[in-house]
C-alpha cells in the first residue's frame, strides 16, 4: 500500500508533467501546484523538497519563479519514487534488495515458508511496478478520461 504523502507526489508530479507538456511550459508555484492537484498546500513543500533533491524537478526562485518537471516523464520510476517517498518497498526486510536486514526471528531463510510465499508475491509485483513511469501513468489517465467522457 502507498501512502498519502506518495499520493501526494504522484498527484504533484502528473500536474508538472502535464505543465510540461504545453507549448510554452512555465514554473508552477506550490500554490498552483496544490490547487491544480487537489493536494494540501502544508505537504507539498517537504514533498517537492525530496523530489527536487532527487532530480526530478527544479526550483525557480523569484517572481516568476516555482517548479518544473526537468526529467521527462519516461525516465521517472514510479518504483523509485516509491522508495524516495516512502522507504523499501518489500513486504519483508529480507526480501529487500536495497535495504536488506535479516528478520530478527529468522533462523533459516532458505527454509522459511513465510518468506517463500511472500517473495513470489513480491517479485511479481517487482516486474510491474519496476516497468512504470510517469509516462505511464499520464498515458493511462488521458484513456481513462477518454473512457468516462472527461
Amino acid at each position: 500500500m502507498i501512502t498519502q504523502k506518495m499520493k501526494y507526489a504522484l498527484k504533484a508530479l502528473l500536474v508538472l508533467a502535464d505543465e510540461a507538456r504545453r507549448e510554452v511550459p512555465e514554473p508552477l508555484t506550490i500554490e498552483q501546484i496544490a490547487k491544480r492537484s487537489d493536494t494540501p498546500k502544508r505537504f507539498l513543500e517537504h514533498i517537492l523538497l525530496e523530489v527536487r533533491n532527487a532530480g526530478v524537478i527544479a526550483s525557480i526562485r523569484g517572481r516568476s519563479g516555482g517548479y518544473s518537471l526537468i526529467k521527462k516523464p519516461a525516465e521517472v520510476s514510479i518504483s523509485e519514487l516509491l522508495r524516495l517517498i516512502d522507504g523499501p518497498i518489500a513486504p519483508l526486510p529480507c526480501l529487500s534488495r536495497r535495504a536488506y536486514q535479516r528478520c530478527d526471528d529468522c533462523t533459516d531463510e532458505a527454509t522459511c515458508r513465510i518468506r517463500k510465499v511472500f517473495a513470489e508475491v513480491f517479485w511479481s509485483y517487482l516486474l510491474i511496478i519496476e516497468s512504470l513511469t510517469l509516462e505511464d501513468m499520464l498515458r493511462s489517465s488521458a484513456v481513462a478520461d477518454q473512457v468516462i467522457g472527461a
